[in-house]
């Protein structure tokens, strides 16, 4: 019997968390047991870099999920998968709505990455979310979370069965991210360095990181790695906090692995996450993480993670005085990863193989 044929649905290659994490399934998984191709609605995007030469990509040239869905029965119909395995919500729902229409020996497998009650901020929005959660994922031959967390709200806010419901953490390559963080990036100065990375949006809690290094020490420095829509508001909340001279935006960047190699710490203020990768990649930099509780799993990998890796301190005082504690280490080499085994590489791969049972 051979590998399995496994199609792995994405909305672009853009640089999310939750995208970087399904090519790595796909990139890493043993070829003798499954056989990769990738469908995307959207070709643009980063992480395109991440897949090797012999997985196939399917693209259907569309930037929105409502305008997909023929095309996308389509390309299914066309690769004849054993497996479906997609990841994001609203993705998920729509290949799940997909499913009558599909012959009825595909397994179909979703991956809730994020917390769900906390994507549709507007009661009518979350009231249809909430129905198309209970109805559709029903559909799914299993459900993959990266998470406990995730799972039990899925389970007891959307009535998802929990014998479908599967814990897969996220994967992090050591050995790639090392390699990509070297030569180490540090900005000048004699105070303490931090970095945060994420998409600028409301979730990652940016501006109230803002707010709070205001109050820090005058030599100390933040690098906030990432581009999103809150760029105007963010930019303007620091040029009001009089901190264009300690913070720094510079955009995505390929090589955040060697800002982060080179900071004094982590900072992760998020309003809401899954399970936060940045924070398993500076575990895997040796970078100690400072972060906000509510930040989805990270109470999971600090649980894990070797004593005094992660802080876990609330915003406002608490987190700002976790902040104030951390002694300037200007690193000249890496440091050693505090990663727990749980996320490495084949760990987590060989775990998500058993979830979609390839």
């Amino acid at each position: 019997m051979g590998p399995k044929r496994v199609a792995f649905v994405l909305p672009s290659f853009a640089g999310g968390g939750a995208e970087r994490v399904l090519l790595t399934f796909a990139a890493a998984a043993d070829r003798s047991r499954i056989a990769p191709a990738i469908v995307v609605l959207d070709p643009s995007g980063p992480w395109r870099d991440l897949l090797p030469a012999d997985i196939p990509v399917v693209s259907l040239g569309t930037k929105r999920i409502r305008h997909s869905l023929f095309a996308l029965r389509r390309a299914l119909r066309r690769l004849d998968p054993d497996i479906v395995v997609s990841t994001i919500g609203s993705l998920n729902l729509a290949v799940l709505a997909l499913r009558p229409f599909l012959p009825a020996r595909i397994r179909f497998f979703v991956r809730e990455a994020n917390t769900p009650k906390r994507s549709a901020q507007r009661p009518l929005a979350a009231r249809f979310l909430k129905l198309a959660y209970r109805r559709l994922y029903r559909r799914a031959s299993g459900v993959i979370v990266p998470a406990r967390c995730l799972g039990r709200e899925l389970a007891a806010e959307f009535g998802v069965p929990g014998d479908k419901l599967a814990v897969v953490h996220n994967p992090v390559d050591e050995d790639a991210l090392r390699a990509a963080a070297v030569p180490i990036r540090r900005t000048p100065g004699a105070g303490a360095r931090f970095v945060a990375v994420g998409r600028l949006t409301h979730q990652k809690g940016f501006d109230r990181l803002l707010a709070m290094f205001a109050e820090g020490p005058a030599d100390s420095a933040l690098t906030i790695l990432g581009d999103g829509p809150d760029r105007p508001l963010l930019e303007g909340l620091r040029r009001d906090l009089d901190l264009e001279g300690r913070v720094d935006m510079p955009g995505f960047e390929r090589d955040a692995a060697a800002y982060v190699a080179g900071a004094d710490a982590l900072l992760l203020p998020s309003r809401w996450e899954g399970l936060p990768n940045v924070a398993l990649e500076a575990l895997a930099l040796g970078t100690p993480v400072i972060a906000a509780p509510e930040a989805g799993g990270i109470g999971e990998i600090a649980e894990l993670a070797p004593p005094g890796a992660v802080t876990l301190a609330e915003l406002g005082r608490e987190f700002s005085g976790a902040m104030a504690r951390i002694d300037p280490d200007p690193v000249a080499a890496l440091r050693p990863s505090r990663l727990p085994k749980e996320f490495q590489l084949a760990t987590a791969v060989s775990r998500f193989l058993v979830a979609i049972h390839a």
